[in-house]
């Protein structure tokens, strides 16, 4: 490893000895984000509604901004039960307004409400939003065969996040450009986007071979 401790690699070598990529920093909940959940696959309705919203909300700050606060964002947003969340009202949006744990910026909170209730439409089409998301994962014949720093750095959102964002603004969601589209399937494990000599890159991959892609629901 280099002698900035791997830093000009796109790697960060931590007090606990575990390589890490570069942007997990020094920041305690940043490192425990990228060691538990940054890249493993997720199949649970909740938990890709919340993070495809918190993506939003992340639209010109730091991801460790919005993950500071994600707990008030849960509890501002009833854990991002898209149910609940779609049935927010104008009183709602107000109060979401007045609330300074989350970020108060009344395009955003509108876009997630009505995301809800898009995410509502989903849910009836294909049975679950997991299986509507995963539909998008990559062909892992089209994912660089190294991936170092440099690689990625030089990566733009890929054809299956472009492809994702176009077909949810066509459904009418908001705040899910195509780099966001790409954080989200970097993050949910739709891709894995940690550095090959990340040390937790071969674990990630093991959960991701071991995952079962949700199916949609079988149309009568």
């Amino acid at each position: 490893m280099a002698d900035d401790g791997g830093a000009s690699l796109g790697l960060r070598q931590g007090e606990d000895g575990v390589v890490r990529c570069w942007w997990s920093g020094d920041d305690a909940l940043y490192r425990r984000y990228h060691d538990t959940e940054w890249g493993r696959p997720v199949a649970d309705d909740q938990r890709l509604f919340e993070k495809l919203c918190l993506e939003g909300f992340q639209s010109g700050l730091s991801w460790l901004t919005i993950l500071r606060k994600r707990e008030n964002f849960r509890r501002a947003f009833a854990g991002f039960d898209v149910e609940v969340v779609a049935g927010f009202g104008p009183e709602r949006v107000e109060a979401l307004l007045a609330d300074a744990g989350i970020v108060r910026n009344r395009a955003k909170i509108e876009a997630t409400i009505n995301n809800a209730r898009r995410c509502v439409e989903l849910v009836d089409e294909f049975g679950s939003f997991a299986a509507y998301v995963w539909r998008f994962e990559p062909d892992p014949r089209s994912r660089p065969r190294v991936l170092d720093h440099a690689t990625l750095l030089a990566m733009a959102p890929c054809p299956s996040a472009r492809a994702l964002s176009k077909d949810l603004r066509g459904r009418g969601w908001a705040f899910v450009g195509p780099t966001t589209a790409s954080a989200f399937m970097e993050a949910m494990g739709l891709v894995d986007d940690h550095l090959d000599a990340c040390d937790l890159r071969a674990e990630v991959e093991r959960e991701r071979r071991a995952f079962k892609r949700p199916a949609a629901a079988a149309t009568t």
